[in-house]
């Protein structure tokens, strides 16, 4: 969006900045220190949260920020730092959230339980809250956004990786009054076997957590990562797991996207999110979309679209953290969400084996050894019971799972007191209420339990 440059200029000029923390130091947090600190005008980063301080203080490092940061354990000497223009760094979180003088969090930390708090937290306190969590935005994202909107601050993912992407093309497409009726995210690489050890070399080349990357081979994130974009647009999936079909290495999407999907799982209905493995350009994204009116189909091919009935918009790359200011700046200063849950979820990620299973392990993390996430219509996981991935770790497993079947709710025995579990079963009722003032009643039972939202 270009007039946000305009809107962080006047701020910059005003000598009144944008004022954001950010929970998570890891890899991609640094990216986004560095961005904000070197290069983006009318936007300061005040504060880092990390349980090791030592990367809170090498993001600020490696941002070239080497003095006036300063370690804080209390609100008030934090909220002192912000109004003497120093940046702090600190290993409790919940202190950004509840600080004045912070306008936005931004979630970077792929957590899903801690990331669930983070979320709340900043919610319950008044600040817009920027996930770069899809596994928290896929699995309780839609209840987060109904506590924003009460809250009167934006929820949204970012602008830069793929679902942002995705989505500022779709509203792009849908403003050209073409209908999209398929939002594709492109890999380069689809085995849901991959674990830690297999990707282990990889991820030590571009200094990654072998977890991280191998929630992208094994299928998972770009599960989430389309559940969000489905839950954004309403629109669903085709089948379990999506068609996700693989062209040869390099194969360019323009010759190929008219045979990848069959033509009425595009047709019917409110379209659907899928993906392609081995096209280019990769690892961009792409809609498809229709047009019912012939004259506007003569100046789609007359502009190299094509004759239809689908017409290919796509951007060849996602940026990442160099985006994700824009997010930020769309929250503050002009109440927009790059990509926020429409309403009640329409695709959820379901729980697969990877590997044969026993009854009474504990089920590991996403990106591990034990399951990998399948995208489900969220009607079809309700009906069948199906255990969503971002509640399965810590689950112990009652019975045997076969590799690659399905896991339920009934195959498990959950950890108790998480607030994500409590998520998931309120937005299922809330989600399932047949009027306003059932939801309503809904939430103030939420709220009467305890003043803070993070305590349901």
């Amino acid at each position: 969006m270009i007039i946000v440059d305009s809107a962080l200029a006047k701020r910059h000029a005003e000598n009144n900045p944008v004022r954001v923390a950010m929970v998570g130091a890891g890899f991609m947090g640094r990216g986004i220190a560095l961005q904000i600190c070197k290069y983006v005008q009318g936007m300061e980063l005040v504060a880092i949260a990390n349980r090791d301080l030592s990367k809170a203080k090498r993001a600020y490092s490696e941002a070239e920020i080497e003095t006036g940061v300063e370690e804080v354990a209390s609100v008030e000497k934090l909220e002192e730092n912000i109004r003497n223009g120093k940046h702090s760094i600190t290993d409790d979180a919940m202190l950004l959230c509840k600080a004045e003088g912070i306008d936005a969090i931004i979630e970077v930390t792929g957590a899903v339980e801690f990331g669930t708090n983070v979320a709340m937290r900043a919610i319950e306190n008044g600040k817009h809250i920027i996930m770069m969590n899809a596994e928290v935005d896929g699995t309780v994202g839609p209840i987060l956004k109904v506590y924003a909107d009460k809250a009167g601050v934006v929820f949204t993912n970012a602008d830069g990786d793929q679902p942002g992407v995705i989505m500022n093309l779709y509203r792009f497409v849908k403003g050209l009054g073409v209908k999209p009726v398929l939002c594709g995210n492109i890999k380069g690489l689809h085995d849901p076997y991959r674990n830690p050890t297999t990707q282990k070399g990889f991820a030590e080349k571009w200094r990654q957590q072998p977890s991280m990357v191998t929630s992208f081979a094994d299928g998972s994130k770009i599960s989430f990562e389309q559940a969000i974009v489905a839950n954004g647009t309403g629109m669903r999936v085709a089948k379990r797991g999506m068609h996700g079909p693989t062209v040869p290495s390099g194969t360019s999407l323009k010759d190929c996207f008219k045979d990848l999907y069959p033509l009425e799982d595009l047709t019917n209905g409110p379209g659907i999110v899928d993906y392609v493995v081995g096209a280019e350009p990769g690892p961009g994204v792409f809609v498809l979309g229709t047009h019912d009116n012939p004259i506007q189909q003569h100046y789609l091919n007359l502009y190299k679209l094509g004759e239809g009935p689908l017409y290919l918009f796509y951007t060849p790359y996602h940026l990442c953290h160099f985006e994700v200011p824009s997010t930020v700046a769309r929250a503050v200063l002009f109440n927009d969400a790059a990509l926020a849950p429409i309403g009640a979820p329409t695709v959820e990620v379901v729980t697969a084996a990877k590997i044969d299973l026993k009854a009474g392990q504990v089920v590991d993390g996403i990106g591990h050894y034990m399951t990998y996430g399948l995208c489900e219509n969220a009607d079809t996981t309700i009906a069948e019971n199906l255990l969503p991935i971002g509640v399965a770790e810590g689950c112990v497993l009652k019975r045997d799972i076969p590799k690659d079947q399905v896991l339920t709710y009934d195959d498990v025995v959950l950890p108790e007191g998480r607030l994500v579990d409590k998520l998931v079963a309120l937005q299922r009722r809330y989600f399932n209420a047949t009027d306003n003032a059932e939801k309503e009643q809904i939430l103030k039972s939420v709220y009467g339990k305890s003043e803070s939202l993070t305590e349901v």
